[in-house]
């Protein structure tokens, strides 16, 4: 479904979400990788929601008519796409759906090492790994608090699905919002003069301050679009690295934003300057939540900033942990480890040497704690 804005028009994604199963499926623990797929490459398991609610899935495509690409001005438009999660009236015979279409697979098999260079550069049949999601089935009737994700730079809105997916089947609405440009690869319906089916990152190691500023600009634009465009008054917001930076940004911004958790994002720019979150505070709670293996000066340094206003901001730290700890990447990678596609210095510096069966829950703990507590509701 694609969805259209105008400015001083809001729009509304008509008719019922994607629902879901009454039953998931069992998995094999996190780390484990049992099976291989049909290319002979070990099966990679997400693992499975722990709420009562079975969950539905449907992605939207967004155009924001208002605002040009900041990377490729040639499209003429911004456009996002996103995932809504939502809980879902059970029933049979709904398909999971897959983290990456075969399309964004294909991409990402080319991209992942370099994006991340512990991942492998072959051996993995990314198109192969269901989510806990399904398609096709009636959301339960009702509202329900909802939820905006925003991945880290260089990441898709798809590895974050296994959180995401969590939050859906505790009652939450969640919407994940990828940032093309900046995104590992971006599936789109169609194709667009200016712009291929499926968009590239155009990030590169290195990374400069124009560049920084430009994401986490466009990254609180996209999240106030989606807002506007879903017609939400009220919301919470999370993000991974660049996407907690922009989510604590967009928490400063805008006031429909009831609650927002940075997990491991920066508030600073890479010239040192702080953002307005860190330099003013807020007063709305704010969860920032980090690693012991990620911790260094300028983030500790940003975060100092904002904890000296006081207000509702809380700090947790996740311990012998690294940076994606916070995505499907700490149910993934231990499974690359296993499998002996990845070594174990680089499983350490991505997710950490914790078990997954701790981190895991961890993370899901912490923040669905904190919207329970900020978000009463679900």
């Amino acid at each position: 479904m694609t969805i259209a804005f105008t400015p001083g028009r809001r729009s509304f994604a008509k008719g019922a979400l994607a629902g879901a199963a009454a039953l998931f499926l069992a998995t094999a623990a996190p780390g484990s990788a049992s099976a291989t797929g049909r290319s002979g490459a070990p099966l990679l398991r997400l693992p499975a929601p722990t709420g009562p609610y079975p969950v539905g899935a449907q992605v939207l495509h967004l155009v924001d008519r208002s605002r040009n690409d900041p990377w490729q001005p040639e499209i003429g438009v911004r456009e996002l796409m996103v995932t809504i999660l939502r809980p879902a009236v059970p029933g049979r015979g709904f398909p999971r759906v897959p983290q990456l279409t075969p399309g964004a697979a294909a991409e990402f098999a080319f991209l992942a090492h370099l994006v991340r260079p512990h991942l492998p550069a072959t051996g993995v049949d990314w198109a192969a790994t269901l989510t806990h999601a399904r398609a096709g089935a009636p959301p339960l009737p009702g509202q329900r608090p909802v939820l905006l994700y925003s991945p880290g730079g260089g990441d898709a809105r798809t590895m974050g699905s296994s959180l995401a997916i969590d939050l859906a089947s505790h009652g939450w609405t969640v919407v994940t919002v990828d940032h093309p440009g900046d995104a590992s690869e971006v599936e789109f319906p169609n194709k667009r003069p200016g712009r291929d089916w499926i968009r590239t990152t155009v990030l590169r190691p290195d990374l400069d301050a124009a560049t920084f500023r430009t994401m986490t600009d466009t990254r609180v634009a996209d999240l106030r679009f989606v807002l506007d465009t879903l017609g939400l008054d009220r919301a919470g917001v999370y993000g991974h690295s660049a996407g907690g930076t922009a989510a604590a940004q967009a928490l400063h911004e805008d006031r429909r934003i009831a609650a927002a958790a940075n997990l491991e994002g920066y508030l600073d720019q890479m010239d040192g300057e702080l953002l307005p979150v860190a330099r003013q505070g807020t007063d709305r709670p704010l969860l920032l939540a980090g690693t012991d293996g990620f911790r260094n000066a300028r983030l500790d340094r940003s975060w100092a900033a904002l904890l000296a206003h006081g207000g509702p901001v809380t700090r947790r730290q996740l311990d012998d942990s690294h940076h994606w700890a916070f995505t499907d990447y700490a149910a993934l990678v231990p499974q690359l480890h296993t499998a002996g596609l990845m070594t174990a210095a680089g499983r350490a510096a991505m997710v950490g040497r914790a078990d997954q069966r701790v981190t895991v829950p961890a993370v899901r703990d912490l923040v669905r704690s904190f919207f329970t507590r900020h978000m009463p509701g679900s």
